[in-house]
């Protein structure tokens, strides 16, 4: 295991520190008392966590590791003290590390050659991050963070093996080839896409072009300045294969901005991708939070990903929240973005008060874990470094991907915007939408887009959002663009989860008002193609405004904008919007304080006390860092045939899912907030393995075209 976790850490040179985790990490189980509880207890016993009335092992290499190698032994004593309850914070509460450092133990009896180890190499930015202010201290805890990631990941897959062998086996491979040969099937079906010659796709093939060409610059940081409409999705995997494939990356990790998208990216990178998967696993995995077990059992935590795959597409809130996690099921699968391509898709799209805490982090993969960052954004200004914004990301304009992101803006300039005065009523609004053929009107909250769905007229009325599970979204986008293509009416509501990684065509686009980089992704739906003169934009102000808390402020700031601007898409304007969100809240950029909880303890320690060099709140950290408050719980629908008989495998499944089966499972999943999780309990949810709710009475809770129906549910508070 010990080897394992050395492997792991390699590539950001830390595999000394991971090599001695993982030798002590359960060095405890050398104690008489262990011994005698594994002789009770059943051969199991050994890979099962601590806990109230078992046999603390894991302290004894803490403190075997904090009192013989100094710094690198504390550093090891946090991953070592954690590995089954997770990462503590250093002072506080009873499970803090400085009270299992000075915890009585049982005596162990470990073979000399174990114990006696030298102290560890560590990678050279440690050194200068320990002789810096309380701000370089972060630089160690990702460290920390990291080598737990590796740790626990051997340790996950080191039990497995001895425990399900059978699951062991049946955890997906893939050739050494694998990104080489995506690289090759990708840039075929680009070929093919690029025998259609309108004027759009001319200026697609220009951004393809400049992103292959891109993709030999030296690793770090890309600004990836792309119109919507542009062509980002594809152009983006084409830059990071064939940039991993000339700088040794081993995988491509895509982050989209929204839960309700993955599955379309997913399902774009498989499209493009055709057949080349034959013979071997899929190699796009879908990882987001509607499935991902927690702490819910050793089969749950077994089946929880680590994202060792060529391609993973996530999303921002599985991505960042998972880089300040304490536990080890969620920090399991940090070591494998090391030496990774990471694709911010929409990288403007994270809440004002967690930038200081996020753009830290991106940092640190670039600076110490060789991964390459691709920002990828209409609103570039956003998150770079400024004068005005100094927490921003050194984004070097020798780095942007496209040549002359001007002139691509002014060429695929395809829409007017029309601002409407005052409040729109929702009645003035589906007039507007009935009196076209073809046209998308996209609001900020489900519960307006199912009421102004309920005031269309039947024919070619199609709603969207993520309160239908992702599979039938798929069906119904897949006949919402027949219906377009076959020049038949068609109107759509939906939730914002339409305006990004959905290539949509409309002639008319509605968008309730929403920060400017939203209307810009709602804009990116009209006249997509280029195939009118000029498309039309509206924007409205709902007379729903005051129950839209989470978009009001974006919304205002927008409203402010657009008085002063005559083009809200305009790169004034945008930049101008940015100054007014972002750059001068600077009291906001960490207004939970994470960065604060990592520093170096300066202080003299007391006599017969023992030292502690850092002041670490891992725990705290991952209390307080939320990108949403309330995520809700998962429901798995058994939505068509496919569905029931997924859910049917969930049920016979013993002694709990495959990881292939929750991949697939994730694909009929809704998103609802614990209130309407605990009253739809009562009556229509069926429970599996005690960890999985499956809707029970789908006739009666799920509509087929609306998806689920929760009457007086406070997720209308929710956006998509």
């Amino acid at each position: 295991m010990a080897a394992g976790a050395a492997e792991r850490a390699a590539p950001f040179g830390g595999a000394e520190l991971a090599r001695l985790a993982g030798l002590w990490h359960d060095i405890g189980k050398y104690s008489e008392a262990f011994q005698r509880y594994l002789t009770s207890a059943g051969s199991s016993a050994s890979h099962q966590a601590d806990s109230k009335g078992r046999i603390d092992h894991s302290t004894a290499g803490a403190q075997l590791a904090a009192t013989r190698l100094g710094i690198p032994g504390h550093m090891i004593a946090f991953t070592i003290a954690g590995h089954h309850a997770g990462l503590a914070d250093s002072f506080g509460e009873r499970s803090a590390l400085i009270s299992r450092l000075r915890k009585e133990i049982e005596p162990f009896a470990a073979p000399e050659c174990l114990v006696d180890q030298e102290v560890p190499g560590l990678p050279a930015f440690v050194h200068a991050a320990m002789h810096e202010d309380s701000e370089d201290s972060f630089a160690l805890a990702f460290l920390v963070r990291m080598v737990f990631s590796c740790l626990v990941d051997a340790d996950y897959l080191d039990t497995e093996g001895f425990m399900s062998p059978e699951r062991r086996r049946s955890r997906p491979a893939w050739p050494g080839s694998v990104l080489s040969d995506l690289e090759t099937a990708l840039t075929a079906t680009l070929t093919r896409i690029a025998d259609d010659t309108t004027e759009v796709n001319r200026l697609r093939g220009i951004v393809l072009a400049d992103a292959i060409s891109a993709a030999t610059r030296t690793p770090g940081f890309f600004t990836f300045t792309v119109p919507t409409g542009g062509g980002k999705t594809l152009s983006s995997m084409a830059f990071a294969l064939r940039h991993a494939l000339r700088h040794g990356k081993r995988r491509v990790i895509y982050v989209c901005p929204f839960t309700s998208i993955i599955e379309q990216n997913a399902e774009v990178f498989r499209g493009a991708f055709g057949q080349t998967s034959r013979g071997f696993a899929d190699p796009v995995i879908e990882h987001h939070s509607n499935l991902d077990p927690d702490e819910a059992g050793f089969v749950s935590r077994l089946a929880s990903e680590n994202w060792d795959a060529p391609v993973i597409v996530t999303t921002g809130v599985q991505f960042y929240e998972s880089l300040f996690a304490n536990r080890s099921s969620r920090c399991r699968k940090l070591h494998n973005l090391a030496d990774s391509v990471i694709i911010l898709d929409e990288a403007q799209a994270l809440p004002v008060n967690y930038l200081s805490p996020c753009l830290r982090a991106l940092e640190q993969l670039v600076s110490n874990y060789g991964a390459t960052v691709v920002l990828c954004t209409a609103t570039q200004p956003a998150v770079g470094i400024s004068e005005e914004f100094p927490i921003g990301l050194p984004l070097d304009s020798t780095n942007e991907i496209v040549s002359n992101p001007e002139l691509l803006f002014d060429a695929l300039r395809r829409v007017e915007i029309e601002v409407l005065p005052g409040v729109t009523e929702d009645a003035d609004v589906v007039n507007r939408l009935q009196a076209v053929d073809q046209g998308l009107c996209v609001v900020n909250t489900r519960h307006h887009a199912r009421e102004l769905f309920d005031l269309l007229e039947p024919e070619g009325a199609y709603h969207l959002s993520a309160l239908m599970c992702a599979q039938h979204r798929s069906e119904m986008l897949a006949e919402i663009h027949e219906r377009l293509k076959a020049e038949l009416p068609c109107r759509v509501v939906s939730t914002r989860l339409i305006e990004a990684g959905v290539d949509i065509d409309f002639p008319l686009v509605i968008r309730s008002m929403a920060g400017l980089d939203s209307i810009a992704q709602a804009a990116g739906r009209c006249n997509r193609n280029g195939r009118q003169a000029t498309g039309r934009v509206v924007v409205f102000r709902s007379e729903h405004g005051g129950r839209e808390g989470f978009v009001r402020e974006t919304a205002d700031v927008a409203s402010q904008v657009l008085e002063l601007h005559d083009d809200p898409l305009a790169p004034d304007a945008i930049e101008q919007y940015f100054r007014m969100y972002y750059w001068q809240q600077s009291d906001r950029w960490d207004k939970k304080k994470i960065l604060d909880r990592f520093s170096l303890d300066r202080r003299k320690p007391e006599p017969e006390t023992t030292p502690m060099p850092f002041v670490f709140g891992f725990r705290s950290a991952d209390r307080d860092f939320r990108l949403i408050e309330d995520s809700g719980r998962p429901v798995i629908v058994p939505w068509g045939v496919r569905g029931e008989a997924l859910v049917e495998a969930l049920r016979a499944s013993y002694p709990g899912p495959t990881v292939t089966l929750l991949r697939h499972l994730q694909r009929y999943t809704v998103q609802i907030t614990q209130t309407a999780f605990d009253r739809l309990l009562q009556d229509g949810l069926e429970m599996i393995h005690d960890d999985y709710a499956v809707l029970a009475f789908p006739d009666r809770y799920y509509d087929c075209l609306t998806g689920l129906s929760l009457k007086n549910d406070p997720s209308h508070l929710l956006q998509f």
